[in-house]
């Protein structure tokens, strides 16, 4: 069987846990059994969380619930952070709010649990961002709601901290 993201990453490591800006995810925990791809395996429990603010402790929350839920469910939770607003500056590479370096290092890591980071296509336009100015770890959705609407669809709860 082919090892996953997740486990390939913890794997490298060669640690039994990590921490994700004060969550602990040990390594038995954070086995994934879904690919890139990982809407085609279902998981136990999916949240897609709202991220629409460029304050500080706002994101601090929204990173650290996703890190919680990773070290609480690991492998059964497929978590999506949907930024689209002033919220999107958590994905620029070059953001036009003040983003501090420790939450550009916990959405690197989240990435590399599994978490994708869904980034909108219209809040670019607005501001006048292309897909270049956006971090690698975020995937461009059209219509940022729309995306969030679209993942209810496929059973995902919504989360608006």
């Amino acid at each position: 069987m082919k090892l996953t993201k997740r486990r390939q990453f913890l794997s490298m490591l060669g640690i039994g846990g990590l921490s994700l800006g004060g969550a602990s995810v040990t390594t038995k925990q954070a086995y994934a059994h879904h690919t890139e791809t990982h809407f085609e395996d279902k998981s136990a429990h999916r949240l897609v969380y709202q991220c629409n603010k460029a304050d500080h402790d706002y994101i601090d929350h929204v990173l650290f619930s996703c890190g919680e839920m990773l070290r609480k469910y690991g492998d059964d939770i497929e978590l999506v952070v949907a930024a689209f607003g002033p919220g999107l500056n958590l994905l620029a590479k070059r953001p036009k709010r003040a983003i501090t370096v420790m939450q550009k290092k916990r959405v690197k890591s989240l990435s590399e649990y599994g978490v994708r980071f869904h980034a909108c296509g219209n809040t670019m336009k607005s501001m006048s961002w292309q897909e270049k100015d956006i971090v690698e770890e975020a995937v461009i959705v059209p219509i940022g709601v729309d995306g969030i609407m679209q993942l209810q669809e496929q059973g995902f709860s919504y989360i608006s901290l």
